[in-house]
């Protein structure tokens, strides 16, 4: 009945009994003395979808598939008189939610996995990443737009991310063709006003995926001769990276402090560390930083760009066991230059 996506007769036998039996589990285990882990069922879901991907259904069968079921559950208890208590629907929508976001961002997971190294195609790897995201933020809408899970769940949270993604590979990009094309407009600013316009996306991108971020003082006297995009660009990039890949319930923390006549900004994240042994501080694209670090190469590339027009480098360390720090180290502006706020 349902009218797009059309609904395939191997989508009916394989995908809905397929999700069935993972959440029938699911609730069968919430009503135990050890409830169901939250990340189980997106955990099941994850891999569901990486299965029905490869048997050719699309992205949008199997969310708009688990919002169907939700509705076949809620009116078929209607017709046979079985009400679901406001608890049961509680459990039964927080199942589908995680579904619903493990499915949303499983392709890009695939496709981030499955990237080529070769740098001719990174272009096209871009592309690439913004089309899923742009992809999830869309059907992440129209889920929500539906009413089958709530605003405020992890659907929403999803949407939340892509929206944020798409504005730092935005940002990225854009810094990538100034640098290219030798375009600056620099200006001193004091540092303590940049730092605290880029973190506000970055509390956002913290608070959408539950992590703590923190933001240590700032010397007020700290100023820098910089164009503002470009390397705000850089910082909110090495965020990002720090937020994907720091544990939910993780910290990231943003410090910046003087060290002689150079300006260093660093990015501290949980992400688990990498054995000595694998550092790598600039994996090729598509190679695995920690257990889950994909994809770095390309954005860690453009800011390193922005940041050596400024006359710097981006230093890593790594953090065994605990995650990794990325430096932005830049000369600091001469003294007797006015000092100009940071641009919002």
């Amino acid at each position: 009945m349902r009218p797009w996506p059309l609904a395939s007769t191997v989508e009916l036998e394989n995908g809905v009994p397929l999700f069935l039996t993972v959440l029938s589990e699911a609730l069968r285990l919430e009503t135990t003395a050890t409830p169901f882990s939250s990340d189980a069922i997106g955990d099941s879901a994850a891999r569901l979808v990486g299965h029905l991907l490869k048997l050719g259904f699309s992205v949008s069968q199997v969310v708009h598939d688990y919002g169907d079921i939700c509705q076949a559950i809620t009116e078929l208890a209607f017709e046979q008189n079985a009400p679901i208590t406001v608890e049961e629907f509680h459990t039964l929508n927080r199942c589908l939610d995680n579904a619903i976001a493990e499915a949303l961002i499983e392709p890009a997971r695939l496709t981030a996995q499955s990237r080529s190294t070769d740098d001719v195609e990174r272009l096209g790897e871009l592309t690439q990443e913004l089309r899923n995201m742009l992809n999830t933020a869309l059907l992440a809408f129209h889920t929500l737009k539906r009413g089958s899970v709530g605003v405020n769940g992890n659907t929403g949270a999803v949407l939340g991310r892509a929206l944020v993604g798409l504005q730092a590979l935005v940002e990225s990009r854009l810094s990538d063709i100034r640098v290219t094309a030798n375009q600056q407009r620099r200006e001193r600013l004091a540092v303590i006003s940049f730092l605290n316009d880029v973190s506000l996306a970055g509390s956002l991108d913290a608070e959408l995926r539950g992590q703590q971020f923190v933001i240590e003082s700032v010397d007020p006297e700290l100023a820098v001769d910089a164009d503002t995009q470009l390397l705000g660009s850089a910082v909110m990039n090495l965020l990002t990276n720090a937020f994907k890949y720091t544990r939910a319930g993780g910290r990231v923390v943003l410090r910046a402090y003087r060290e002689d006549t150079r300006l260093l900004i660093e990015v501290e994240d949980e992400c688990g560390g990498i054995p000595d042994d694998n550092w790598d501080p600039y994996p090729a694209l598509g190679e695995q930083r920690g257990h889950v670090r994909i994809g770095l190469g390309l954005g860690l590339s453009i800011a390193r760009k922005a940041v050596k027009a400024h006359g710097g480098d981006i230093q890593t360390r790594n953090l065994p066991g605990k995650g990794c720090v990325f430096v932005i180290d830049v000369p600091l502006a001469a003294e007797e230059m006015p000092l100009t706020p940071a641009l919002e």
